[in-house]
């Protein structure tokens, strides 16, 4: 069984944020929640593991997410790009590449993306991603946030 098996099936969806990744994405970004985690995975002080269940919380502030990379992912996708546009200031999310997807072109077309030049090697993973990787940024769009500021008449 060649070592990339896991990541081809389904019987494992979850995999650790290597820390070289987040720690340049925290840098720029300062997160304060981590939406998909695990006490043990965790990477910001407030985290929302599979029992809270993530999709269910309100996301607020700077947020990471690391998703399953299941079926699911498209509702986590959905949830990022639309607490971006709510109640988070910002949602950073590491996602397969899967430019030929339905949730790729639905949800991550609507953020900043950011692909990562080489294959990810994931935590405990035996060896790198078979898959290209990529950071899809949800900001909210102060346009359409109602905070746009008081236009002034220019003399002229």
């Amino acid at each position: 069984m060649p070592v990339t098996a896991g990541m081809l099936t389904s019987d494992r969806d979850s995999w650790e944020t290597p820390p070289e990744i987040f720690e340049r994405c925290n840098a720029e970004f300062r997160f304060d929640l981590d939406v998909c985690a695990t006490p043990d995975n965790a990477k910001c002080e407030r985290y929302y593991t599979p029992e809270m269940d993530g999709l269910a919380q309100e996301w607020r502030g700077r947020c990471w997410m690391n998703p399953p990379y299941g079926r699911a992912i498209w509702r986590w996708m959905q949830k990022a790009y639309e607490a971006a546009q709510t109640t988070a200031d910002v949602v950073v999310c590491l996602v397969p590449a899967r430019t030929d997807t339905a949730w790729w072109h639905q949800w991550a077309m609507r953020g900043e993306i950011r692909f990562l030049r080489k294959r990810v090697r994931f935590v405990g993973a035996p060896s790198c991603a078979p898959f290209p990787s990529a950071l899809v940024v949800f900001r909210r769009r102060w346009w359409d946030a109602g905070d746009v500021p008081v236009s002034v008449d220019c003399p002229g």
